[in-house]
């Protein structure tokens, strides 16, 4: 049964391990940024542009599937990167609910005029991890790769603009051509990511690994690999658990992010070794 188990598990669980290195990553951003809630934006972004192409008949595995959801990606970032302000009088968490809203509404406005609209809501919802291949799983890795290396080369005003907003304004730096191109290669990932895992799965893969990196504070450095720890420990928990009890994998990795979260929490507070707010 053990062999069988990971013969069948061995490439989701290795698509998991990507999409823990990149989204981890990017949390740290997001969250530092306050901006919680764009991943899930752009991911229904993503996923209205790939409910677009469903429409006009490309398939979702397509090349042209991926291109309409990039444009559409594109423009979400050009809109998030245009938004934002020094002197903020709107909040951006606000613009980023209403694009979410619209984007979602549109996705099912699109997808009621095409056949089987609501499966291809639902996949595009929790994705469907169990069925990637392993060329895929190459495919993506070499794609976060080159992304990873755009953020490794410009890091230095990527987490300035993140962390001290303020101070990147007072030193001049173009902070709306540098959130446009962290949106954009943002964008460039949860195309991508949606695709293979869904929005939740993939809004979870950014979130609930920083959040638990946080809980026990450090170095940024320690936090990433922090993330990166409790993202691939929760991959193995939840897939495990997927197979031995026959549960959709997308949906119980989703759970399992929320409930291993809550008992660090938990932990972290009864033990006293939570780090300071």
């Amino acid at each position: 049964m053990a062999h069988d188990l990971l013969a069948l598990m061995w490439v989701p669980f290795l698509m998991c391990l990507v999409l823990t290195g990149i989204h981890a990553y990017l949390g740290l951003h997001v969250i530092a940024r306050e901006v919680v809630f764009v991943d899930i934006a752009l991911a229904q972004i993503a996923a209205l542009g790939a409910t677009a192409a469903f429409l006009l008949g490309y398939d979702l595995e397509s090349w042209g599937s991926y291109a309409f959801g990039l444009t559409f990606t594109i423009l979400g970032a050009s809109v998030f990167a245009l938004t934002r302000s020094r002197e903020r009088r709107v909040s951006q968490e606000a613009v980023i609910g209403v694009v979410y809203a619209v984007s979602a509404a549109a996705a099912v406005l699109v997808a009621d005029r095409t056949p089987h609209g609501a499966e291809h809501l639902r996949s595009m919802l929790v994705g469907s991890i169990l069925a990637v291949r392993g060329s895929e799983v190459i495919k993506v890795a070499c794609l976060y790769a080159v992304v990873g290396l755009f953020h490794w080369l410009c890091r230095r005003p990527f987490l300035l603009i993140s962390t001290d907003p303020d101070k990147a304004y007072s030193d001049g730096w173009r902070v709306r051509r540098w959130d446009f191109l962290f949106y954009a290669s943002f964008g460039v990932v949860v195309t991508s990511s949606v695709r293979i895992a869904g929005v939740l799965l993939v809004f979870s893969y950014l979130i609930v690994p920083t959040l638990a990196a946080n809980l026990l504070g450090g170095t940024v450095s320690r936090r990433l690999a922090v993330a990166w720890g409790f993202g691939t420990f929760v991959s193995v928990v939840a897939m495990v658990a997927s197979a031995i009890l026959d549960l959709p994998t997308g949906a119980t990795v989703v759970c399992a992010f929320g409930l291993i979260l809550l008992v660090l929490a938990v932990v972290t507070r009864a033990t006293g070794s939570a780090a300071p707010a």
